[in-house]
């Protein structure tokens, strides 16, 4: 339900109006916005809804993904690795697909976690102070960041599943679901601890 004198939803985000001439309106300041606006809205933790004005019907995900687009199309702002878009239109239709969403959410919420550790930890530093100190905790972050993307790998044998299953074995079962949520358990644990020891520094 949104509350239109105040321009805010029920849970006080933004209320967006898209119109059919696709400009956006900003109810909470009365004002026409851009996307490069939503997308600044966003970055300062600005919580907001869109609406299409003449059905009502939310469209929030269809607008944040047109600012991925426009983002992506800028010169030197490309985010998402081609091989990481191709695994991803894979998912769609897969029977992993309703896992995917939360794992992301996770591994996103896991890294700006760690992002934001370090940048206290180097704020804290004395002035002068060389960042050698602080190379080895990078290099472990790094690391830690590689493994999390290299963790999509288990939902790509998954998703190839049947193609990958040899021809000279009919009776193997296929690779049961349980198994690859095991595996993907294991590894967050394990990106979980080196996050801990990390803070303990």
């Amino acid at each position: 339900m949104v509350d239109t004198q105040h321009g805010k939803a029920d849970d006080t985000r933004v209320v967006i109006k898209k119109y059919a001439n696709r400009r956006l309106y900003n109810t909470a300041s009365s004002s026409y916005v851009t996307l490069d606006h939503l997308s600044e809205m966003v970055k300062q933790g600005v919580d907001f809804v869109v609406y299409d004005a003449k059905t009502g019907e939310e469209i929030t995900r269809t607008v944040l993904t047109q600012i991925i687009f426009e983002e992506e199309g800028r010169d030197g702002q490309n985010l998402l690795p081609i091989q990481f878009l191709r695994q991803l239109i894979g998912f769609y239709g897969n029977s992993m697909q309703a896992f995917l969403p939360s794992y992301l959410e996770l591994s996103l919420a896991t890294f700006a976690e760690q992002q934001e550790r370090l940048r206290t930890q180097f704020s804290a530093l004395p002035i002068g102070t060389g960042m050698g100190a602080y190379d080895e905790t990078i290099r472990q972050n790094l690391a830690m960041f590689d493994r999390a993307m290299k963790m999509f790998s288990p939902f790509s044998y998954a998703a190839r599943g049947d193609e990958a299953a040899p021809a000279t074995k009919p009776d193997a079962p296929p690779a049961a679901s349980d198994e690859t949520l095991n595996v993907l358990k294991k590894q967050m644990e394990e990106m979980q601890a080196q996050i801990e020891k990390l803070a303990k520094r």
